[in-house]
């Protein structure tokens, strides 16, 4: 079946945040609080300043989804794009859901002027890591460091 993406709007907020609990669960085992997570998605449709998500479609149906985030790189004078919060359901996963997602986001990050794209993944996750390869994305050679406030959420 053909994928096809889009923009996503304020209807695909429930899906959305249902598929970060379950990308949170599966790639980390962690629990997010879903109050939370619904004012996270939420958020991004109230400040488009924050980045948009981009959701998949096969057959009519919402089958995935991808958060694209902005980062200012003054070594480069342009914006990063930093694709986040990627989830696609189980039945829909090896038929290029993602490679049509990547693909759109790839092209809008061409056409707004952005310098590159980015994204982290999870050290274990080998299948992930391929995936991203196969895209043409390298792996680069910084390490990603955080440090996470109490009450933030």
């Amino acid at each position: 079946m053909t994928v096809t993406t889009r923009i996503a709007m304020r209807s695909d907020i429930t899906h959305i945040a249902q598929w970060n609990v379950a990308m949170a669960w599966e790639t980390e085992h962690k629990a997010l609080d879903p109050a939370v997570l619904d004012r996270g998605v939420t958020a991004v449709f109230d400040e488009p300043r924050r980045g948009f998500y981009l959701v998949a479609e096969r057959a009519g149906a919402p089958v995935g989804c991808l958060l694209v985030t902005y980062e200012w790189s003054d070594w480069r004078a342009g914006d990063f794009w930093w694709i986040q919060s990627v989830y696609v359901v189980e039945s829909a996963r090896r038929d290029g859901v993602f490679r049509q997602l990547y693909h759109d986001a790839q092209q809008r990050a061409k056409d707004a002027g952005a310098v590159g794209l980015r994204l982290y993944v999870e050290t274990e996750n080998e299948r992930a890591q391929r995936i991203y390869a196969g895209l043409g994305m390298a792996r680069c050679h910084y390490y990603m460091y955080e440090a996470e406030f109490a009450g933030g959420s």
